[in-house]
């Protein structure tokens, strides 16, 4: 028989129980009034103590219009807007993409408690089958809107054998004090290539989630790319699985937190099959009193010998007060594998701003360029020239804020 020692419900966790009670999610419910808000003593929640940094949640949130201007403009997207967890389909979808919606969520069979949520709480996911060489752009616009709402909403993407797409999602809403947590599904096939990008862009009240599953078949190429740049609180935890042979992966990420926020990163990569390859790369910038927080893990299991893995995060702190925080792991099972992590944090190189100065270069503008040239790493591969500008605009605005 399992003792399990009583936890103190918070005004956050009773909130929650209540909602999950609400929709018939009694396993869900039970499950958290036990365990409660993941803490420091949760290993993946290690420097994001939701029992502290959670404070209170909104009511779920209801039906809102959807909006027609776009949280991001990107020419040449095809942008398909969910609001409130709804998608807005207009059935004028490129060619080689299929866009439906089921019920419930895309994601369900994993210990997590934002998947949990997820998936008692979100109504329908919005599905897109996609296929076809002609380098697709879609434009999943998911928005929080109204008063102060906690939403749940669901996304699954199937790239089919050989198709090439980018996808970007935004999380964006009203200037409101809402709790958003987005799930993502993502299939790649055989051969397929892929760039799938998260962008969070709620506004500076919000506490934002994520949760991004991938699976990635023989010879397929992915490149992931999550950014946070704005809600006060946000958390994305990314799992990746390689499950055929050959398959290479580039995820990413930039982590830009400023005075007040709370923002973490964490990946779990699995190579699952031989004869794979990965490159992980998180760059962190934190300024005023903020905490920019990042965890990755590759795991190398038994089979997948011949695995080339190589993780690294570099943080820039542009403050004293600010922290960077970072645990890079290997569990590796194989023994014929080239494998290695790093981390590197610290300020300004001063050399390098010296040698700009001396150039006759002003000091601010001089920082500036060496900040840019940190961030390029992540942004340059990006070969959509629409997209990649859009995205440069959003670094240089939370730059220039």
């Amino acid at each position: 028989m399992s003792i399990h020692t009583p936890v103190r419900i918070g005004p956050a966790e009773a909130k929650l129980i209540e909602q999950l009670g609400s929709v018939g999610a009694t396993a869900a419910a039970e499950r958290l009034s036990v365990i409660g808000l993941p803490t420091r003593k949760v290993e993946n929640y290690h420097y994001t103590d939701l029992k502290l940094l959670l404070r209170a949640v909104p009511e779920l949130a209801g039906a809102e219009k959807a909006m027609s201007e776009p949280a991001l403009r990107i020419p040449g997207a095809h942008r398909i807007p969910m609001t409130n967890g709804v998608a807005d389909i207009d059935g004028n979808e490129p060619a080689g993409v299929v866009a439906t919606t089921v019920k419930g969520s895309a994601l369900s069979e994993r210990d997590d408690l934002l998947v949990r949520l997820n998936a008692a709480l979100a109504a329908e996911t919005l599905k897109l089958e996609i296929s076809g060489e002609q380098a697709t752009v879609l434009h999943i616009d998911r928005r929080t809107e109204g008063d102060a709402a906690h939403m749940n909403d669901s996304v699954h993407v199937f790239l089919a054998d050989g198709g090439k797409a980018t996808v970007i999602e935004t999380f964006s809403g009203t200037d409101e004090t809402h709790l958003s947590n987005h799930a993502s599904y993502v299939a790649v096939g055989k051969g397929a290539e892929l760039t799938h990008i998260l962008l969070d862009l709620s506004p500076a009240r919000a506490t934002n989630f994520a949760v991004a599953e991938y699976h990635v078949a023989a010879n397929a190429r992915i490149r992931t790319i999550t950014i946070h740049v704005s809600s006060v609180l946000s958390r994305t935890n990314l799992y990746a699985r390689f499950e055929g042979e050959g398959a290479h992966g580039d995820f990413t990420g930039l982590n830009l937190v400023t005075e007040g926020q709370h923002s973490d990163i964490t990946l779990e990569l699995r190579h699952a099959v031989p004869k794979c390859s990965s490159k992980p790369l998180y760059k962190q910038i934190a300024r005023g009193r903020s905490v920019g927080a990042f965890q990755g893990k590759i795991i190398v299991e038994r089979d997948a010998q011949k695995t080339d893995a190589k993780l690294m995060m570099q943080g820039l702190m542009l403050s004293d007060d600010a922290q960077i925080l970072s645990k890079p792991e290997l569990e590796i099972f194989a023994d014929d594998v080239v494998c290695g992590h790093g981390s590197t944090v610290g300020a300004l190189d001063e050399d390098s701003l010296f040698y700009l100065m001396s150039r006759g270069i002003p000091k601010a503008v001089a920082e500036s360029m060496l900040v840019r040239g940190f961030l390029e790493e992540v942004l340059d591969p990006i070969e959509n020239e629409a997209l990649h500008e859009a995205l440069e605009g959003v670094v240089e605005k939370w730059l220039l804020a």
